[in-house]
């Protein structure tokens, strides 16, 4: 074993990967690193992904947080806003952890978090 991974993906259910990969692909601008027919990996920074695979039994999403790690949050909230995207929470610092975020939903229901740390990892 050589003692770490090489990359990460996280893979959801969706009911629509049409419109999904309409969102990952289109409005966030996600490159699509591997289309296997009924699921699709998205490339979120060089070694991230996110994975979605279509199930007709897709059970409604709960107790996720999808989180975007960026510098600038303003600038992903008002790309995102003049593409009609709706937030439900708009950009605010939030001192207990010390990061300044916002969220949305994407298609399925799964919540996003933009965020940036004050201290970065």
């Amino acid at each position: 074993m050589s003692g770490g991974f090489d990359q990460q993906i996280t893979f959801l259910t969706t009911r629509d990967l049409a419109r999904t990969d309409d969102f990952y692909a289109r409005v966030l601008g996600l490159p699509l690193a591997r289309d296997q027919g009924d699921c699709r990996i998205y490339r979120v920074s060089e070694n991230a992904f996110i994975g979605f695979c279509e199930r007709a039994s897709a059970p409604e999403p709960r107790g996720v947080i999808l989180t975007f790690v960026t510098d600038d949050v303003d600038a992903w909230h008002a790309r995102l806003s003049a593409q009609g995207i709706a937030f439900e929470k708009p950009p605010a610092h939030n001192p207990r952890y010390r990061i300044y975020h916002c969220f949305l939903r994407d298609p399925n229901g799964y919540v996003i978090e933009i965020q940036r740390f004050d201290e970065p990892l």
